[in-house]
């Protein structure tokens, strides 16, 4: 029941992950029935729990947004330890919260100046695990070896000193490195996940449409959470025009909803499919939907009902549940993206004509592709603006290289210079905005499609090369060799790029980890959490600085010269932080006498509560 309890609290990070224990009972079922039999009892239990494990951990990895998967795998593969005694629950505190609560004037000073404070802080904290209790002391006995393997590009690849790699589990290893390196814990999370659970969980699945529809049935919605660039209207249309079913599509909006119900109701009688877009315009009647998909008493084997919606707070729970829900977002990762890219193709496709450059030139379509999409998670330093490169610039793109290739010369050969003009300028440059955007994505197809993409010795970046083969199963095996993550230099950017991506990626999700926990009573030594927290505001309060006297401030600038654009920027700094002790103090104060009983506890301040506990700061502090 762990598993279920986990999948239940999923909704806690997003109110659409709604399942339901009628949905889990049903691949409880498949487990006992699909799985390999075994006459010895134990092993058929191993068995059926591994089988359950990885179906509930597919099923709802479909539906989550893909920086949800490694959270919820991490999560999955804590739990399970956690159940069997591998982890206590000292350590998983430890590793989600780090030092946090500490205060560095309370605890033993550094011993060097090169460790940051918050990772003597994060050492501190697991110094009082029995697994690291001398850890202080090897550290402070052994400055060399620890500031070799910390300052170490990769530390979790390396050998940890002083006799913990080999005295540690893959766990322990995990908390050392969080506490270490922040921006290396996602590479650890991985290993651990993999030897936890199995080398499967380590990459996330991509979405398989056509399974997804065999999965459901005709009273089951598929409903698609929808995120920037992610439609799935096109692979829906596709889809049916294979399967040879007719598609019936309805946006949804104001004075819809007559339309909508009159289509459900034919295709029921009819056998054809039906998408309703943006159902989160309608919430009143996906409400309805429910009952007409519950009463009416005929419906043909073949109906089936997709739904794409974007994350909606009255969004019914009740149809959340009864349905199988997924995300289309682009996986993360050159290799599973490409994969995805190539799970769309047939052997067929790739002999379409005889050109020699139509093979090379559709995987450079695909991994320019994958590029620029991979390049939004690096925020401002990927691309100045966001853009939503979808794929359906991607299919246009493919269909302008086949148009090209139908119309090309086989004397002159491929115009480098029109593909070029209208990848850069059109297909993909067509979105973007910014001037130095539009340089960036110009270089990337002046430097890939060019004559030398041809040559066998070409390559995008080192240990990235196009396949040369007209197979589709050879390209699929490359795809495969490929690592499983990327370096920030594949997709034109510095390495130190990926430190801050990879920092604010495991606080994001340590951080969601400890959100979703329930909330304890008080701590061992008998304290309410209200008595904690009451202590913390007491103490913090006392330290805030006095709020600065505008006429002071305003004297001094003068004195200084109030036009200097340095003054210009302190005076503007001041008034920012001014807001900041303002918003603290008021909050502070206010959670004081909520916690007296003296004011009513709002929202907002038990959530204040919460995120002091856990050691996080409060959302509006931060705004």
């Amino acid at each position: 029941m762990e598993i279920y309890f986990l999948i239940v609290e999923m909704s806690n990070v997003n109110i659409m992950y709604q399942n339901s224990l009628k949905q889990f009972l049903v691949i409880f079922d498949n487990s006992i029935t699909k799985s390999v039999k075994s006459s010895i009892t134990e092993e058929r239990i191993n068995i059926i729990l591994k089988y359950l494990t990885y179906e509930v951990w597919a099923f709802t990895s479909r539906s989550l947004y893909e920086r949800h998967k490694q959270l919820f795998t991490l999560m999955l593969a804590i739990k399970i330890d956690y159940h069997k005694g591998n982890i206590s629950h000292e350590e998983f505190m430890s590793f989600v919260k780090g030092g946090a609560s500490l205060d560095l004037n309370a605890v033993a000073p550094k011993p060097f100046r090169w460790i940051l404070d918050m990772v003597w802080l994060n050492l501190v904290e697991i110094s009082r695990l029995n697994t690291f209790s001398d850890l202080l002391k090897k550290i402070e006995l052994n400055e060399k070896e620890w500031r070799v393997w910390y300052e170490a590009e990769k530390p979790e690849m390396e050998e940890i000193p002083c006799g913990y790699q080999n005295n540690l589990d893959v766990f322990r290893k995990l908390l050392l490195v969080r506490s270490w390196s922040p921006d290396r814990t996602i590479s650890q999370a991985r290993k651990y996940i993999e030897e936890s659970l199995g080398p499967e969980y380590g990459e996330m699945q991509i979405l398989d449409l056509e399974a997804t529809w065999e999965e459901s049935e005709p009273r089951t919605p598929l409903i698609c959470i929808l995120s920037i660039g992610s439609d799935p209207s096109t692979q829906i249309s596709s889809l049916a025009k294979i399967k040879s079913i007719p598609l019936k599509a309805v946006s949804m909006g104001q004075g819809q909803e007559f339309h909508a119900r009159k289509l459900i109701t034919d295709c029921m009688g009819s056998g054809g499919w039906v998408l309703l877009q943006n159902a989160h315009l309608s919430i009143t009647f996906c409400a309805e939907i429910i009952d007409i998909l519950v009463e009416t008493e005929h419906v043909e084997e073949t109906f089936r009902l997709w739904v794409t919606t974007e994350v909606h707070e009255q969004f019914p729970i009740g149809l959340l549940q009864m349905a199988i829900k997924f995300t289309n977002e682009p996986p993360q990762g050159i290799r599973a993206s490409m994969k995805r890219s190539y799970q769309t193709f047939t052997q067929d496709f790739l002999d379409y004509t005889s050109a020699p450059q139509w093979p090379p030139l559709l995987y450079t379509i695909a991994f320019l592709h994958t590029v620029v999409q991979e390049r939004r998670k690096f925020g401002p330093l990927g691309w100045n603006v966001p853009y939503e490169f979808n794929q359906a610039d991607f299919a246009a793109s493919v269909q302008f290289i086949q148009n090209h290739l139908d119309e090309m010369d086989p004397k002159k050969g491929v115009s480098w210079q029109t593909l070029c003009y209208m990848l850069g300028e059109v297909q993909y440059g067509g979105r973007v905005t910014d001037d130095f955007d539009k340089r960036l994505l110009t270089t990337f197809t002046q430097v890939w499609f060019c004559e030398s993409l041809l040559s066998h010795g070409f390559e995008f970046y080192k240990g990235y090369k196009v396949p040369m083969t007209r197979n589709l199963q050879g390209y699929v095996d490359y795809i495969n060799s490929l690592p499983t993550s990327d370096t920030p230099e594949v997709f034109g950017l510095h390495p130190n790029a990926d430190i801050t991506y990879q920092i604010n990626t495991a606080k994001g999700i340590l951080d969601t980890i400890l959100s979703v926990q329930p909330k304890e009573g008080g701590s061992q030594g008998g304290e309410t959490r209200e008595n904690i927290v009451y202590q913390l505001a007491d103490d913090m309060l006392r330290k805030l600085p006095p709020a600065y006297n505008a006429f002071e401030v305003k004297e001094a600038l003068q004195r200084m010269g109030v036009l200097l654009p340095m003054n210009i920027f302190l005076r503007q700094e001041i008034d920012r932080m001014q807001r900041v002790i303002k918003t603290v103090r008021s909050s502070l104060s206010d959670l004081k006498l909520a916690i007296d009983g003296t004011i009513v506890m709002s929202q907002y301040l038990r959530e204040s509560l919460d995120a002091m506990y856990d050691a996080r700061i409060p959302d509006k502090w931060m705004k």
